[in-house]
């Protein structure tokens, strides 16, 4: 047997079975790197669809809140409106009253 084609026989097969494992590693390494690039992509998705639905929720909570209060700014206008229309028919007709008084007391002319 020839000395040096057992030694680089030996040395190439070892380089291969080097090779192999670093090619291994690297393969191990990739598939965590995916694995873990995958996990952080669900959680920022889940982030970004948590997100979605606060500002929906948000949105939806304050549209209500607007309508309600137009709805009480409405009641509060048109109950102000009626008392105000009440208390000037009043005013009116009292005055118009006082005026018939005096007219009657005065013929007319009073002031």
């Amino acid at each position: 047997m020839d000395v040096g084609k057992a030694i680089s026989r030996d040395i190439s097969s070892s380089e291969r079975f080097a090779r192999a494992r670093s090619d291994e590693a690297a393969e191990a390494e990739i598939d965590r790197f995916i694995s873990k690039r995958s996990k952080m992509l669900e959680i920022e998705n889940q982030e970004r669809r948590e997100e979605a639905a606060w500002a929906e929720s948000t949105r939806v909570h304050n549209e209500k809140r607007r309508q309600q209060a137009r709805v009480e700014w409405h009641l509060h206008h048109t109950t102000q409106a009626e008392g105000l229309r009440n208390t000037l028919e009043d005013l009116i007709a009292h005055h118009e009253e006082r005026a018939e008084e005096l007219a009657e007391l005065g013929g007319g002319d009073a002031a």
